[in-house]
């Protein structure tokens, strides 16, 4: 089981590991312009040079993170929390109503607007302002979702003599219905990080985080729009960097799935 988890988690780990070697094979990012802006790719620079005339590859290999590491806090922030409170509201179905509620509320602000409308009034947030709004924007929606699947759960027999037999509600949400919602769990850390990927690199291309810096793949994007037709690497590789990040991880979490088994 532990080696068909690792096969199937193999996607992530050489990603990771690339860029981890990407830093080794490429050490200095920033600071080093050849002064030639936008240079096509050579021998000297594989994927040639940006608007600041540096080495594309290196700025690539020290990008992506800032991006992922971010990216991760708030998917498994949302997923985490979320997946507490749908196991508690499916115990206590009289709280199912307020949360629907709260759910659509939520959803007819986007998480960008609300994002850009704090970090605008108070950029000194930063990434952890970034970070509580997405969780607090992500959490509602997902927490409806985590109800939903752990209902039919919370109305099984096991469940239902172990609320009998007196345990608190700690105990039935971690012994009895979260260990059965491995599916939920896992399809929703995938979309959540996807989602992640999508807010983190709309903040930072919208310069609402300025501390991730410009090796940051989304601010790659944004500086050398100007130069796509001199350089398209500069441009195309941490646009796909970012699609591939998000796919790889999607991906992973959804071959973890399981099927739920009955906790007595």
């Amino acid at each position: 089981m532990t080696s068909r988890r690792t096969l199937r988690l193999a996607p992530v780990l050489i990603v990771f590991l690339v860029m981890a070697a990407g830093k080794l094979l490429a050490p200095v990012a920033e600071g080093t312009g050849s002064g030639i802006p936008f240079a096509p790719p050579s021998a000297a620079h594989w994927l040639g040079t940006d608007a600041m005339s540096e080495d594309v590859f290196s700025k690539l290999a020290h990008g992506g993170w800032t991006l992922a590491l971010v990216a991760a806090v708030i998917a498994i922030s949302v997923t985490g929390l979320a997946a507490v409170l749908g196991a508690f509201v499916a115990l206590r179905p009289q709280l199912a109503a307020p949360l629907a509620w709260l759910a659509d509320a939520m959803l007819l602000v986007p998480p960008v607007l609300l994002i850009l409308l704090v970090l605008v009034s108070w950029p000194e947030g930063g990434v952890w302002a970034l970070v509580v709004l997405a969780v607090v924007a992500g959490t509602p929606y997902t927490t409806r979702v985590m109800s939903a699947a752990a209902t039919p759960i919370a109305a099984s027999g096991y469940v239902q003599v172990a609320e009998a037999a007196g345990e608190r509600a700690p105990h039935l949400i971690f012994g009895q219905v979260l260990p059965n919602m491995g599916d939920t769990v896992a399809i929703q850390l995938g979309l959540r990080y996807v989602e992640a990927i999508y807010v983190v690199s709309t903040a930072a291309f919208l310069q609402l985080i300025p501390s991730t810096g410009s090796t940051n793949w989304a601010v790659m994007v944004r500086e050398n729009a100007p130069g796509l037709l001199l350089n398209p690497a500069a441009v195309v590789a941490p646009a796909i960097a970012i699609a591939v990040l998000a796919v790889v991880v999607n991906v992973a979490a959804l071959r973890l799935h399981r099927q739920p088994v009955g906790v007595r």
